[in-house]
């Protein structure tokens, strides 16, 4: 029973109206439009991915209408092969109102994409503008600055503005200046006579050279030559062991003047330069004071005292570190100099006197370290 049913399902034929119209046909009919609405519900269930791989199995596929049907069964003739070119109307058709829809509901990148790609630009032109308008202020206040300290400035010297005093730090740093000068003085007068003693030095072991060569050369007067070169060669020593002395004490007058004194008329610096500016808003503020009072210059007015407020601050700031710094200044000059001083009297007095162990002693309380003969001169493999 099962062989028969089989056999007239293989030899059953698909009914052909009008030459193959599908159209005429309502099993036909009904084919088409489930097959359509079932591609339909399979391009909405589908993500994008797969939605466009099935367009392009579409479109690619094989062509229908280069198909056959079979009307006979198994094994039939050529003759039971229908062609399908002769058959009119689609079998399968798109739904251009759903692809309309999903291609508006697709998301658009296109438009993020030029968002993202014009942040950073826009970040950065926001930036630039940012440090121009910060430079452009910065200018500005110390224009607006400068104009008050110049007439202030102006004003002080022609005798028509007033300035602060402080009676008793203005005489410190004038008694500071003229001391700083008289070391710089002293200073300058004891790197000449280092530099005319080591001269001194060197003409004596010269010509104790020189002695001793006369001394071997001339056996008459082998005795005369050889007691000068003795006593020429004893002076440059010594004369080596003073040098080291006023070295030492150039090197320690040279850091006072240079370094330490320096270093609080820095200071000195900076507090007549907050004095001027105090004097300058403090000036400016009076000048406010002394005209109409409307709404305006209320403004100013308050925006004044706020900055005198922050000049007054900055002067009194350094007027204090001025005033702690002439203080310890003066407590390391008098230290220093004692010291530097006695080292120097000590030095020149044991030298003149011929008293060589006495000059030695004095180095060595002070804790003066000599450089070997020699180490002044660039090695043999400097001066390849």
């Amino acid at each position: 029973m099962a062989d028969s049913i089989m056999s007239k399902a293989a030899t059953m034929e698909i009914p052909i109206n009008s030459n193959g119209d599908s159209r005429t046909l309502g099993e036909d009919d009904g084919l088409e439009q489930a097959t359509h609405w079932n591609l339909d519900e399979k391009l909405m269930v589908c993500p994008p991915c797969l939605q466009k791989d099935l367009q392009q199995v579409m479109v690619s596929g094989p062509n229908l209408n280069e198909t056959s049907i079979v009307s006979g069964g198994y094994g039939g003739a050529a003759d039971g092969i229908i062609p399908t070119s002769s058959i009119k109307g689609p079998a399968i058709r798109y739904n251009p109102e759903y692809l309309g829809r999903r291609k508006s509901a697709e998301p658009k990148e296109a438009p993020s994409m030029h968002l993202s790609n014009s942040n950073p630009s826009m970040m950065a032109e926001e930036a630039t503008r940012g440090v121009a308008v910060e430079k452009f202020d910065s200018v500005k206040k110390w224009g607006i600055n400068t104009y008050k300290c110049t007439k202030q400035m102006f004003s002080e010297r022609f005798g028509r503005g007033s300035r602060t005093v402080d009676l008793e730090l203005e005489t410190q740093i004038d008694l500071l200046r003229d001391t700083k000068s008289k070391y710089e003085s002293v200073l300058r007068l004891a790197s000449s006579l280092t530099s005319h003693f080591y001269n001194m030095v060197q003409t004596q072991q010269a010509l104790g050279d020189i002695f001793a060569d006369l001394s071997q050369k001339s056996p008459e007067l082998q005795d005369e030559f050889g007691y000068n070169a003795e006593t020429q060669k004893l002076l440059c020593k010594n004369g080596e062991t003073l040098l080291g002395a006023i070295n030492f004490f150039v090197s320690s007058v040279n850091t006072l003047v240079n370094k330490t004194m320096e270093d609080t008329l820095m200071t000195i610096k900076m507090y007549e330069n907050a004095r001027l500016e105090f004097d300058a808003y403090r000036a400016d503020l009076e000048e406010l004071g002394a005209g109409p009072r409307d709404a305006g210059t209320m403004v100013r007015i308050e925006m004044a005292q706020q900055q005198y407020q922050v000049q007054r601050e900055k002067y009194e700031r350094l007027r204090s570190d001025v005033s702690i710094k002439l203080k310890f200044l003066e407590e390391n000059k008098v230290k220093v100099m004692h010291k530097q001083l006695l080292l120097f009297h000590n030095a020149i007095s044991a030298y003149f006197a011929g008293n060589q162990q006495q000059l030695e002693q004095t180095l060595r309380q002070f804790n003066v370290k000599l450089k070997p003969p020699g180490s002044d001169k660039p090695s043999w493999l400097e001066e390849q």
